[in-house]
């Protein structure tokens, strides 16, 4: 056993040697204002050579071992980070990083065969199950969890705080600490994907959840990809204990600043679709929507978020269902308002959003049928002078076919005013009331096309 612990240190010793070498030739210039050294900090997690003839104790390796992966995980999740604390790491070094953590777990793994000790059985999870690149970060995450999350907390806003809120909290502990926490936490939490993630919840959960508590867009920012993470990769079953405290903090995070909005879009559309799937009778649906139209209709020209918006909603239009009538007096003034937009790709968007709503509602009960004929008719017609107008005339015309299919005279009437517009003709066959519409999806090119169909 002696004998195998000792081959583990030198191969974490020799890999630190590496990354040792690199991360000295790095160029680090210090934030302004703050005596924070992030590149010091990461030189201190790296092991030394011990003496000569000194042996290494069980408890000593896993203490270098933590520290070790909490520095691969620092420079392997700068890869494609802005932020000053982590922008300065080459992407080479975050490849080495990446490349001798693997290789350690490799020689951990080889370990765990030869009979050691492991926190991976005690997590629940089949250790054969887990690959070897993989099981170094599985029987670290009880180590690491709990320091990465109060490193994150100590930047947190104490409420309790009388003077300015964000400058007690970058008082108490630098934001660069978090800043790099949060990227370490988000790192090791995508190393692992189903179905080991979920046997994980109670070390990952209440970390993230502290990162969406923090003040700073960036350390909020990375907590909602890791929470995207956990959505795309756990049950629902899975989430119990916590679902409530989760779809909460995606209410309160709506308000978000534009630099994350996607993320929070995203993020709670995938968690309450997730969560409580297709059940609208679930008071989630109800509340997140209104948060989101909420500030939609504060802004309702950003485009940043309502882009985001359209390109991840749809699940939960489809989780909500018939609920989505009673929010139509909101949501079609938004639509005939981005209908206008230059961008073809936004248009499209919006078109298949309307298209979603009506497909799932058969839009009844609304006063917005008058409307919404003008305004695909406006659609059709300005479409001869954009690049995308085939495609665009493909969705005009399957929503004016399902808006004759669902509200038939209504219909009728609304288009009556269009029916002799020299610009619209190509229309009429489609609206024979003899034919129907049926959506072709092409895979390759993502158009949408129509063909009439006898019924």
């Amino acid at each position: 056993m002696a004998e195998d612990l000792s081959a583990l240190h030198d191969n974490l010793i020799q890999l630190s040697e590496t990354i040792q070498e690199s991360l000295a030739k790095a160029q680090y210039i210090p934030e302004e204002g703050t005596n924070v050294s992030v590149k010091s900090m990461l030189e201190s997690l790296l092991p030394r050579k011990t003496l000569v003839g000194r042996r290494i104790t069980e408890d000593q390796i896993q203490g270098e071992l933590k520290d070790f992966s909490l520095c691969c995980a620092a420079l392997a999740s700068a890869q494609g980070s802005n932020h000053t604390s982590l922008s300065w790491i080459p992407k080479d070094l975050s490849l080495t990083a990446v490349s001798a953590f693997e290789e350690l777990s490799k020689a951990f793994s080889a370990n765990l065969n030869a009979g050691k000790s492991t926190r991976i059985v005690e997590l629940g999870l089949d250790c054969s199950l887990v690959s070897d690149e993989k099981k170094l970060v599985v029987e670290m995450m009880p180590l690491v969890m709990p320091l990465l999350k109060e490193s994150i907390k100590e930047s947190s806003i104490d409420h309790l705080d009388d003077c300015d809120e964000v400058s007690a909290a970058s008082a108490r502990a630098p934001l660069a600490y978090a800043v790099v926490a949060v990227y370490q936490f988000r790192w090791f939490v995508t190393q692992v994907e189903q179905p080991h993630l979920g046997k994980l919840c109670s070390l990952v959960i209440p970390c993230a959840l502290t990162a969406l508590d923090h003040w700073s867009p960036v350390v909020k920012g990375q907590g909602m990809i890791t929470f995207i993470h956990l959505g795309k990769n756990m049950k629902a079953a899975e989430f119990c204990p916590y679902e409530d405290v989760i779809l909460d903090t995606c209410c309160q995070n709506i308000v978000s600043s534009d630099e994350i909005w996607h993320l929070v879009v995203e993020m709670s559309v995938l968690l309450v679709t997730c969560i409580h799937g297709t059940n609208p009778r679930s008071s989630w649906y109800e509340r997140i929507l209104n948060e989101m139209l909420n500030h939609l209709e504060r802004q309702p020209k950003n485009k940043d978020r309502y882009i985001a918006w359209l390109q991840h909603i749809d699940p939960l239009f489809g989780g909500a269902g018939l609920l989505l009538l009673a929010h139509f007096r909101r949501i079609f003034p938004l639509f005939f308002q981005w209908m206008h937009s230059d961008n073809d790709q936004t248009l499209l968007l919006v078109l298949k959003r309307i298209y979603t709503v009506m497909k799932l509602t058969w839009i009844r009960n609304t006063p917005f049928v008058e409307r919404l004929v003008d305004e695909l008719a406006v659609t059709y017609k300005e479409a001869a002078l954009r690049r995308a107008r085939e495609e665009i005339r493909a969705h005009v015309i399957q929503t004016l076919v399902l808006l004759q299919q669902s509200k038939g005279l209504q219909f009728e009437a609304a288009w009556n005013k269009h029916r002799d517009d020299p610009n619209l003709t190509t229309i009429g066959p489609s609206l024979s009331t003899r034919n129907a519409a049926t959506l072709l999806l092409n895979d390759h090119d993502g158009a949408e096309q129509w063909r009439g169909q006898k019924i």
